[in-house]
Formats: structure tokens, C-alpha cells, sequence
């Protein structure tokens, strides 16, 4: 099983700057892809960034030139970098890992965070 706990959100200035980590922990063979997903009232949870799939990088087209994600696979850590923010990015931002597990039976399983709120607002 793989817990994973975001951090680093927060109330921020338009223009300004955040930077969300998330720590994957628990009993896992290993993690795959992790990924940042983010989510307001009335909306679908959307794909924000996505760590790697063939040493590829996507990022949602609302946030390419702003947002950067990164990983850290000896810590699994996964990081966002928030630049130029808008009102628009505010929203509960999770983190999503696929990860190889071993009990209860070898599997691969989605997991989520519980999320961080990101307040973008002058």
C-alpha cells in the first residue's frame, strides 16, 4: 500500500510562486508514474502534470510555460513548480502515483493524496 502527502500550498498573489511537493511512503515494490492532478467545485479533477512516462514530461495546456514538474526517484518525491499564477489555478491540487505492490498479491494500483489548497487571489 502507498501513502502519499502533498504539501506546499497556500494563499498566493496573482504572478506569484508555489512549489507542491508530494512523498510517496509504505509497502511498494515500486512507483511508476506520478502525477499531479487538480480539482474546484463544479469541475471534473483534471490533469495538471505527468512524471514519466518514457522520460517524458506532459503538461496540461492551461499551464505549459508556468508549471514545471520534476522527480526526485531515489526519494519518491514527486515536485510541482507554480509560476505566474492566476486566479484561475485555484483549485485543490492532488497527487497520483502508480505503484507496484506486492501484498496482498502483486499488483499495480492507483493512489491518490489528500490534496492542498491552492488560493490564487489578490
Amino acid at each position: 500500500q502507498v501513502q502519499l502527502v502533498e504539501s506546499g500550498g497556500g494563499l498566493v498573489q496573482p504572478g506569484g510562486s508555489l512549489r507542491l511537493s508530494c512523498a510517496a511512503s509504505g509497502t511498494f515494490f515500486s512507483i511508476d508514474v506520478m502525477s499531479w492532478y487538480r480539482q474546484t467545485p463544479g469541475k471534473q479533477r483534471e490533469l495538471v502534470a505527468s512524471c514519466c512516462s518514457g522520460g517524458i514530461a506532459n503538461l496540461a495546456d492551461s499551464v505549459k510555460g508556468r508549471f514545471t514538474i520534476s522527480r526526485d526517484n531515489a526519494k519518491n518525491m514527486v515536485y510541482l513548480q507554480m509560476n505566474s499564477l492566476k486566479p484561475e489555478d485555484t483549485a485543490v491540487y492532488y497527487c497520483n502515483a502508480r505503484a507496484i505492490i506486492r501484498e496482498p498479491l502483486w499488483n499495480k494500483n492507483e493512489y491518490w493524496g489528500q490534496g492542498t489548497q491552492v488560493t490564487v487571489s489578490s
